[in-house]
């Protein structure tokens, strides 16, 4: 039910009610702005998409609290949104009612982070899905992150390590750490995978390496199994003999050691013991600092590398696949990727120039004569 009247001081009064019975009203000094809202608020109630007029009054840092612990995240992930959103959305956003932000604030607050382009664009996704959340549970009618102009970086292209970069950061990592980075080069593993290893994922024997967990590290939590980053990341890996050869001298030198661990790669979470393959000299699993600061860091100094990653053996791994002509779906499969495209996106610039193999075919195929051959004698 809606009405509007005109009141004795000559103003408008517009009013209507919701859902749920309560009336609402507003004043307007013209008819016109009185009936339109009345529109607006009507037409909103009957399509669902009706917002009560105080729903948008919580503080932005309020509802993304909420929104924040109700997420089904990682550890490593839930760890990432609450510090990002603490030191770059908060201080900007954070004490503005939901419903007062508009895309003009979102826009100026992108503009002023002083983060990496692919940063900022990640930091804004978030934002955009609790603003996402507060449509559904009717706090705002749109999402004012919807249009933003995001910062288009450069994207920097994969270069992967010389081979004998990669033997010098194996040979002066500390000893306890070789294989480790042997087995990150050699298998592509990622760095949680391959810490995250118990004896029974490597088979000799068919010189396999399964992939089904990974050991999670977050700072403030003992490190734990957890599973892989996706789906695709489970899978069975081949065992080069260069890898096998360092694993089973690592096995002679540092033996696996019985850890009691916390396992989540199940539904319910347990402590368990497990017999690691990488373990510290404390015979303790290995935290990403302290992989970081020591045995990295040791490989990287004594190789003279200042400006490369654990990642990069990754890369080095990938780029010998595609050097050998491993085709795109096996490459995506041996590092575990969740699609070809992710492969393609990474990798496509290491693959052989196709205008090449274009040529090559047409003209390995396509003969035409000579113009002479075709004439006919007059």
């Amino acid at each position: 039910m809606a009405s509007i009247k005109k009141r004795p001081d000559g103003h408008w009064r517009a009013r209507y009610r919701d859902a749920d019975g309560k009336e609402h009203a507003r004043h307007f000094a013209r008819k016109v702005d009185g009936q339109r809202w009345l529109d607006e608020q009507t037409a909103s109630i009957v399509t669902g998409q009706y917002v009560h007029p105080t729903a948008g009054k919580i503080r932005f840092k309020d509802y993304a609290e909420e929104w924040r612990r109700i997420q089904e995240h990682r550890p490593s992930t839930a760890a990432w949104t609450e510090t990002n959103l603490r030191r770059h959305v908060y201080p900007v956003l954070g004490n503005r009612p939901i419903g007062e932000i508009r895309p003009s604030h979102i826009q100026a607050w992108v503009a002023g982070m002083n983060l990496a382009d692919s940063t900022r664009s990640t930091v804004h996704g978030v934002v955009s899905g609790i603003f996402r959340a507060a449509v559904r549970d009717r706090r705002i009618m749109a999402n004012p992150c919807d249009g933003t102009k995001l910062p288009k970086g450069q994207r920097k292209l994969v270069v992967p390590l010389p081979t004998e970069h990669v033997t010098a950061l194996i040979n002066g990592a500390p000893e306890i750490a070789r294989a480790i980075l042997a087995g990150a080069a050699g298998t592509g593993m990622r760095q949680g995978e391959i810490l995250g290893l118990e004896v029974r994922h490597v088979d000799f024997l068919r010189r396999v390496l399964t992939v089904e967990q990974q050991l999670v590290t977050t700072v403030g939590i003992p490190p734990y199994l957890g599973p892989p980053k996706t789906d695709a990341s489970v899978r069975e890996i081949p065992l080069p003999s260069v890898v096998a050869d360092e694993l089973a001298r690592h096995l002679a030198r540092f033996p696996a050691a019985d850890v009691e661990i916390l396992d989540r790669t199940g539904a319910r979470p347990l402590t368990r013991t497990a017999r690691m393959l990488f373990t510290t000299e404390a015979r303790k699993p290995w935290s990403r600092s302290y992989f970081g600061h020591y045995a990295w860091s040791t490989a990287r100094d004594a190789a003279g590398l200042t400006d490369v990653g654990m990642h990069d053996l990754r890369h080095y791994y990938a780029s010998l696949l595609i050097r050998h002509n491993e085709s795109v779906k096996v490459v995506q499969k041996r590092l575990g990727h969740a699609t070809a495209a992710e492969t393609l996106d990474t990798y496509s610039h290491l693959w052989p120039d196709a205008d090449d193999r274009t040529r090559e075919a047409v003209d390995a195929a396509l003969t035409i004569p000579a113009a002479d051959s075709l004439r006919t004698a007059t």
